[in-house]
């Protein structure tokens, strides 16, 4: 039937945006810059907790921490976690997620990160790019440190 078919479409492009979504973690994860830029929209807005509440526009912010702190992180493991997919038309879209970062800090201890994020995605010649994002940390989590104790009790 036809509902049938909207429905797999329907599916089918909510699913394309959550692999762009995590593809564009994925460069960041990576360091690389250019392959983030290619995703995002040169003009594209920012809300982050690193920009203390203020709204950031382009890409100069982004590229400091590309080229200062993303690179000297080895060792990290990001996992999206309920990704929910608005479709806003046939070129746009918004998705929502929880955002886990695990890593290993300096001390070697292993720590972990929430976060909640928001990007809104436009296509444009046939190509999506994030237009908007919008990040916060879940306080309670920010500090949370790996016990390999806790295990063992």
């Amino acid at each position: 039937s036809n509902t049938t078919l909207e429905d797999d479409d329907v599916r089918a492009r909510k699913q394309e945006i959550v692999k762009i979504t995590e593809q564009l973690i994925e460069s960041i994860n990576n360091a690389d810059f250019e392959g983030y830029t290619k995703i995002c929209d040169p003009h594209m807005t920012a809300f982050e907790p690193e920009a203390l509440g203020n709204l950031l526009e382009g890409m100069e912010f982004h590229k400091f921490y590309f080229d200062h702190v993303l690179g000297k992180n080895r060792g990290i493991n990001t996992t999206v976690l309920n990704p929910t997919v608005h479709l806003l038309g046939d070129d746009a879209a918004c998705i929502a997620y929880i955002i886990l970062v695990q890593y290993i800090d300096k001390q070697g201890v292993p720590r972990s990160h929430q976060y909640e994020e928001t990007r809104v995605w436009h296509r444009r010649d046939n190509k999506w790019q994030n237009v908007h994002s919008h990040r916060s940390a879940s306080v309670a989590s920010t500090s949370s440190a790996f016990s390999p104790s806790a295990i063992n009790k």
